[in-house]
């Protein structure tokens, strides 16, 4: 087939697509049948899928077959684009937040106002942070059982910059980074940005499969491990103590950058040691106070071993210069007089009521979460489609996020994850009886 005829061939589909001709859902011809149609060699026929996968308008299943997708779905399902209409409920992007935070807000500028030196906030600061706010980040370390220099701090722009920073610094375009086959989406935006090489490592239990990451370290040069060790996105897990000693030591013996990204453990009481604290010559531990604060507020931190700050320290200097003064001031004051913890609690019991109503409306439903987090993860009924089940609650005013963003390998499971901070409780629990209803049906 011409050029030409190929194309047409790929126009003609994709519009059936676009019209509604071709609904979503439905399962196309297979490569094979698709080439003896319309008098194809194999290899363009698996082209025109190919390309109209590209353009997001179909999806290939392996073992499965080729299927339509819901082009009406906003694209990334809250994870791309992070709002959702003024009527929505938003099932797909967390931004928890308790009553009178506002207030607490008011009260803590108008201090700021009236306090020290004001105009020091309005010069260019050190790239890594004032060495005073360094320090109380460095004591806020200590009480999560990670014992750091100030000097080993770096204050970002939350911790989605401090990941940035990190990639940009430590590894280069081409480095491979083993992390779970479901992570965290802003890890696979930034692998993609700065061209590194993300490959899944499965499951072994609640953690990575170290059998698995020990033979993908023999067969490819890994440069680096992602991973959240404590309250993991989306599945909740956390790593035990004795596989966090065992990853420790697959570092050492593999010459790893484990990246620990925290910003969940806050959540998570009585969680064993971060990876830092067990593995501090090959560590970067990430995380910052959008969740535990409040998602506006657009301050983290990095902790890294002191050889590796000057060049953080640099990444942080060519992508912001330095966090924003006054956010970090307040932060930090925040930190200092206990409010940042007074937070924390009262969110880790925010969390666990939510849970409560995910586990009453859920039950008989598997689904995976941590006790006190802000997620649940739930995988979809044989023979549902995720995105069907996403686009169903769509039209019944729910938002909520498929398991595409999360996955780093092929298949992508039909499974939903639910963001359960954004909205008020007496809203959550009849959105989620919604869902149960949806994913229900889906099955029959």
């Amino acid at each position: 087939m011409g050029q030409a005829r190929y194309k047409t061939l790929v126009d003609a589909l994709a519009a059936d697509i676009r019209s509604g001709k071709l609904t979503p859902g439905t399962r196309l011809p297979t490569h094979r049948t698709l080439a003896a149609k319309h008098g194809l060699a194999l290899v363009t026929a698996s082209r025109v899928y190919a390309e109209l996968e590209a353009m997001g308008l179909v999806i290939g299943e392996t073992g499965r077959g080729t299927f339509v997708r819901d082009v009406a779905l906003p694209e990334g399902l809250g994870i791309d684009q992070q709002t959702v209409a003024s009527d929505m409920v938003d099932l797909s992007f967390n931004y928890p937040a308790l009553p009178g935070q506002a207030e607490m807000l008011r009260a803590a500028l108008k201090q700021l106002a009236v306090s020290g030196d004001l105009d020091a906030l309005l010069r260019y600061q050190p790239h890594g942070g004032r060495p005073h706010e360094r320090a109380i980040v460095a004591r806020h370390l200590a009480g999560q059982g990670l014992k750091v220099d100030a000097g080993q701090v770096m204050i970002t722009s939350g911790a989605q910059h401090g990941l940035t920073v990190v990639a940009m610094a430590l590894l280069k375009p081409g480095d491979v980074v083993a992390t779970d086959a479901l992570t965290y989406p802003g890890m696979k935006v930034l692998a993609e940005l700065l061209r590194l090489e993300l490959l899944a490592v499965p499951a072994e239990g609640d953690a990575l499969d170290l059998h698995a990451l020990e033979r993908l370290c023999r067969q490819r040069r890994v440069s680096a491990v992602y991973v959240q060790p404590t309250v993991h996105n989306p599945l909740g897990w956390v790593m035990g103590l004795g596989h966090r000693q065992q990853l420790a030591s697959l570092a050492q013996q593999h010459g790893l950058l484990l990246i620990e990204d925290a910003a969940y453990a806050f959540l998570a009481e009585n969680a064993p040691p971060p990876l830092a604290a067990l593995a501090p010559d090959s560590t970067v531990h990430v995380s910052g106070f959008s969740k535990n604060i409040a998602t506006g507020l657009r301050v983290g931190y990095v902790a890294a071993p002191q050889a590796w700050v000057p060049r953080i320290e640099r990444a942080i200097r060519a992508s912001t210069w330095n966090t924003p003064s006054v956010m970090t001031a307040l932060v930090c004051g925040w930190l200092d007089d206990g409010t940042v913890h007074a937070l924390e609690v009262a969110k880790r019991k925010d969390a666990r009521q939510r849970q409560a109503l995910v586990a009453q409306a859920l039950h008989g439903l598997p689904h995976e979460a941590h006790p006190a987090s802000y997620f649940a993860w739930l995988p979809l009924p044989e023979g549902a489609r995720a995105d069907r089940v996403a686009s169903a609650l769509l039209a019944q005013g729910i938002s909520v996020t498929t398991a595409e963003p999360f996955c780093t390998a092929a298949p992508v499971p039909h499974a939903i994850r639910l963001a359960l901070g954004s909205v008020d409780l007496s809203m959550l629990r009849a959105a989620l009886q919604r869902v149960r209803e949806v994913v229900e049906l889906s099955g029959v």
